[in-house]
């Protein structure tokens, strides 16, 4: 609800109004500004015209996305009286008037026709679609007064906000910001320990080295990696059928690696399409191709060949697409795109790529003796923890080598060198043995592609295409004598300035996680039918910024959670209600729900049950029981985690694709069937309830209890005990009427434990973790009870 206006309010509002009108008038009364196509006309073009005569479509022969499609009698430019594109869609005539009234599409507004009209005068110049357009760096203007600016990014915000007279918001107090950055960098809240350690750091740049730290950690990583399986859809199961497991977890151990290794993007892009046709590629580059083995399948044994064929091929074509050009090419499966100019050949041309990684051209026998099983090929491949011990093994060996190789110490030196090196290559080939089947690509002998007449896998008809990308994108071309291969497509992804989408996708998708928005809001889609950048100069800045650095991701994160603009307050201003109220300007910070495996991961933080172990075996949180009783060839009986096992960070947990966890499914994660580029985000009762009925979240409660409890110096009251236990779920102190609803909490369950002992057992007995030792009963169900209410808080489950 909006609040009452104040007098004072009322005056100011009305001031600033005059102010605005006046300028409106200014602007009105000099020259108009000259109209851009992409931004001013290609949304009506897209929204009321595209789906009859876009590329897809040309009903009566006549396409309006391109001058060089555009009959003349349409559009005649210069000359907004002659065209009979503004004429028809000024009409009322039902019979005369574009769009039809059938055709279910939104009429052209009047403001939209006079832009139109100012287009077609001014000479109707055509534009490639923006996203397509090759990236240009523009320098923002610095203001002589600007003392608020830190880097590019805030000046490019700053010049913006100085066109609506706003300013921005005041920067977020110390606590606020701290938590803000561990949460976005890290996916994780700070510790008491760290929030203190950062408070007390009086350096000028205390808050840069701050986040240079949570950029180094490996927790960083592994919120990356949470980001990146979304994308493109990773799972443990393989979706279809019986939806039954497949090995692939050194993959998810890659993701990890490269993310906290700084991979450059590129790489990180060519390892996973094509590591395999790299010059003798190593282990870890042969198991990044399993990104090509993501997708869903079927182990039921009668299924049709040709069909999942094509299911897979489409499905690859969909990924491949939406990650690195948000591209939404999947209906021209069946036709020619209606809104972009994506034709169904370019659909299946792209799809040729993925022609030497068919499912059913990859024959690997089971065992000896036995005929060949339809599944891709698997090689022993390690994970990050035995990966990091046969580093130090293999580290300690060569030293060892190079004392025996060197001036030969004497006899006895020699009982001692040679055990030593004995006992480590013992211990390498004990390792050697906890190496973990994955799925990779192997490439065979590219199979034949046809195009498939409206997606049909049964018509045969249709013409046979070779790899090649989408025509208005300029990929490579080959030649007679040679065939595009999956490396050309990936490298062609991340070159740069042949292929300016790939960067615009990335920072559009990274600009999402710190600001709450990208600079257009359809991340999946950057097509004519998405709106247009709300920073087009900002974005194109630092996509440049990201393939001039080598493709360096920490480098583009850090400009933009050290900016001004990302330290702003949070705070909503009434000034901003109805001119920005989706805070696309950025004139203060966003507020923003955590995903769902930040809130069980917070939960298990402040209770000090979360146990870091970087990669390694996939995690099973606590689930209900018979949840998996619908699943059968094979049927299963789930087995949570036990053990330090049970508390692992969320991107650890065992992904069921037909059966996801109840606790990701209240909170919006997705199933990982297809590209998710962002989450959707709900508020359902059935959240609330996970949040206070979940076993993981009640024996976190529970440990978090047992923390009040023992952890406070002595003597603790329950004032001071409270105060503690707000402050390790929130970041901040309480205030007074906070800690009396507390305490009022915590009397009524006392009592209600000390009259109800088996209820509090009950309670008590849920989870692994162990109970502290000399705390009643009742006692610890009460502050459980406390506990179970500060995880539930939407300040704890919200960043800012």
């Amino acid at each position: 609800m909006r609040p009452l206006q104040t007098p004072l309010q009322a005056w100011l509002f009305a001031g600033a109004l005059l102010i605005t009108l006046g300028a409106a008038k200014f602007a009105i009364a000099g020259e108009p500004a000259r109209i851009d196509f992409n931004r001013d006309i290609r949304p009506i073009l897209s929204d009321s015209c595209f789906a009859c005569h876009g590329p897809g479509t040309q009903e009566a022969g006549l396409r309006l996305d391109s001058f060089e499609h555009t009959t003349e009698w349409a559009v005649v430019a210069g000359d907004p009286d002659s065209s009979e594109v503004l004429a028809r869609v000024l009409s009322d005539d039902p019979d005369y008037q574009m769009p039809p009234p059938s055709a279910n599409r939104p009429a052209v507004t009047p403001a939209g026709a006079e832009k139109l009209r100012q287009w077609i005068a001014e000479g109707a110049e055509y534009q490639l679609h923006w996203a397509y357009l090759p990236l240009k760096r523009a320098e923002p203007t610095a203001a002589e007064t600007d003392t608020w600016s830190r880097n590019a990014i805030d000046r490019f915000i700053l010049a913006k906000l100085a066109t609506q007279d706003l300013r921005p918001s005041p920067e977020a107090d110390r606590e606020t910001l701290a938590r803000r950055v561990y949460l976005d960098v890290t996916g994780l809240p700070p510790t008491t320990a760290q929030l203190d350690a950062f408070l007390a750091d009086n350096r000028p740049d205390a808050y840069e080295r701050l986040v240079d730290s949570l950029l180094e950690s490996p927790r960083y990583a592994e919120r990356m990696a949470t980001w990146w399986f979304d994308l493109v859809r990773f799972s443990d199961t393989v979706g279809y059928h019986g939806d039954q497991d497949h090995r692939i977890a050194p993959y998810r151990d890659y993701v990890l690696k490269s993310f906290h290794e700084n991979k450059p993007y590129d790489e990180f892009t060519v390892e996973q399409l094509a590591g395999d046709l790299l010059p003798n590629p190593d282990l870890w580059q042969r198991v990044a191709t399993g990104y090509n083995r993501l997708l869903q399948t079927s182990h039921e044994g009668g299924i049709q060949d040709d069909e999942y064929r094509a299911k897979m091929m489409a499905d690859r074509v969909r990924n491949v697409s939406e990650v690195w050009l948000a591209a939404s090419m999947g209906c021209a499966e069946c036709h020619d795109h209606k809104f972009d100019p994506i034709s169904q050949r370019d659909f299946f041309r792209m799809g040729a790529f993925f022609a030497d990684v068919d499912h059913y051209a990859s024959f690997v026998p089971i065992a000896e003796n036995t005929s060949p099983a339809m599944r891709p090929p698997e090689m022993l491949a390690w994970t990050l923890p035995v990966y990091e011990q046969l580093q130090k093994i293999d580290a300690q060996i060569a030293e060892l080598e190079k004392q025996l190789s060197g001036k030969m110490p004497s006899p006895d030196k020699t009982p001692e060198l040679m055990k030593k090196l004995t006992e480590m290559r013992h211990q390498r080939v004990d390792l050697e043995a906890k190496f973990t089947p994955t799925l990779v690509t192997e490439a065979v002998e590219p199979h034949e592609v046809r195009l498939l007449p409206r997606g049909d896998w049964m018509d045969k008809s249709g013409e046979v295409v070779t790899p090649a990308t989408p025509a208005v994108l300029n990929g490579p071309a080959s030649d007679e004598n040679s065939r595009l291969t999956r490396l050309d497509l990936a490298r062609w992804l991340v070159s740069g300035e042949e292929n300016p989408v790939t960067p615009r996708v990335v920072v559009n998708r990274l600009w999402r996680l710190y600001y709450g928005s990208g600079f257009t809001k359809t991340l999946i889609d950057m097509g004519s039918q998405t709106e247009p950048p709300t920073y087009p100069e900002l974005l194109d800045w630092l996509a440049l910024e990201l393939v001039e650095s080598d493709w360096d991701l920490k480098h583009v994160i850090r400009l933009m959670v050290t900016s001004s603009v990302y330290r702003q307050d949070s705070a909503p201003r009434y000034e901003l209600q109805d001119l920005d109220p989706q805070n696309r300007l950025l004139a203060r910070q966003s507020r923003m729900r955590l995903e769902a495996e930040q809130l069980r991961d917070t939960a298990l933080q402040v209770s000090g049950l979360l146990k870091h172990q970087f990669g390694g075996g996939f995690a099973y949180p606590y689930q209900p029981e018979g949840y998996y009783a619908q699943l059968a060839f094979p049927e299963r009986d789930y087995q949570a985690s036990q053990g330090d096992d049970q508390h692992r960070r969320g991107v650890y947990t065992h992904w069921q694709r037909q059966y996801l966890h109840p606790w990701l499914l209240a909170f919006d994660a997705p199933t990982r069937e297809e590209c998710t580029a962002q989450r959707p985000v709900s508020n359902t009762p059935s959240a609330a309830l996970v949040l206070l009925n979940d076993p993981s979240f009640v024996e976190a409660s529970r440990a978090l209890a047992a923390r009040a409890l023992t952890e406070p110096a002595k003597p603790a009251t329950d004032d001071a005990r409270l105060r503690w236990a707000w402050r390790e779920a929130t970041g901040r102190q309480p205030h007074r009427d906070e800690v009396a609803a507390l305490a009022d909490l915590l009397a009524k369950h006392r009592d209600h434990y000390a009259a109800e002992p088996q209820a509090a057992e009950e309670l008590l007995a849920v989870g692994v973790a162990p109970r502290p030792e000399g705390v009643a009963t009742a006692e610890l169900a009460a502050w459980t009870s406390v506990g179970r209410t500060l995880i539930n808080l939407s300040e704890t489950i919200t960043r800012d």
